[in-house]
């Protein structure tokens, strides 16, 4: 779980960057936020799964036949049931704090610089989430997988 958080991190730092803001309580702030939406689409990724990777393999325990192409399809399957929540959850997130990102007036600059993380860090958390989160859960139960059929 705790990787989704320098992914997001990343996401942030680029486009702290891009727009030339400094380090200030207010893109702290931005960042806690950031982490707490990270974290939360992690856990509800990492449950969907070890939800589908369970079935899968009770109902492979039952058939007499547990293989790692299988096992790529139940984490195929959980990802993608995973999608258009966390699409949504992104496309929210980013649509509600772009107004605060080009609003003008009074706060405005402390604002956008807690709106600036939250959107970068957004945009990269979704393609950890959905990638490389994915991925590195298929490695992982792979690796499991064969140590129990070795043993």
């Amino acid at each position: 779980m705790l990787a989704t958080l320098p992914m997001s991190i990343a996401g942030s730092s680029w486009l702290l960057w891009y727009l030339d803001f400094d380090l200030s309580v207010a893109v702290a702030v931005g960042l806690i936020a950031l982490a707490k939406v990270a974290v939360e689409i992690g856990v509800i990724m990492l449950v969907y799964l070890n939800q589908y990777r369970d079935d899968y393999l009770e109902s492979a325990i039952l058939h007499g036949s547990v293989t790692e192409e299988g096992l790529r399809q139940a984490v195929n399957q959980g990802a993608l049931q995973r999608l258009r929540p966390i699409v949504m959850t992104m496309a929210a997130n980013t649509a509600g704090l772009l107004p605060i990102m080009y609003g003008h007036g009074t706060g405005s600059e402390v604002m956008q610089r807690i709106a600036a993380p939250m959107i970068g860090g957004m945009i990269s958390t979704f393609v950890l989430t959905l990638l490389v989160l994915s991925a590195v859960y298929l490695v992982w139960q792979k690796w499991l997988l064969r140590g129990e059929i070795q043993t």
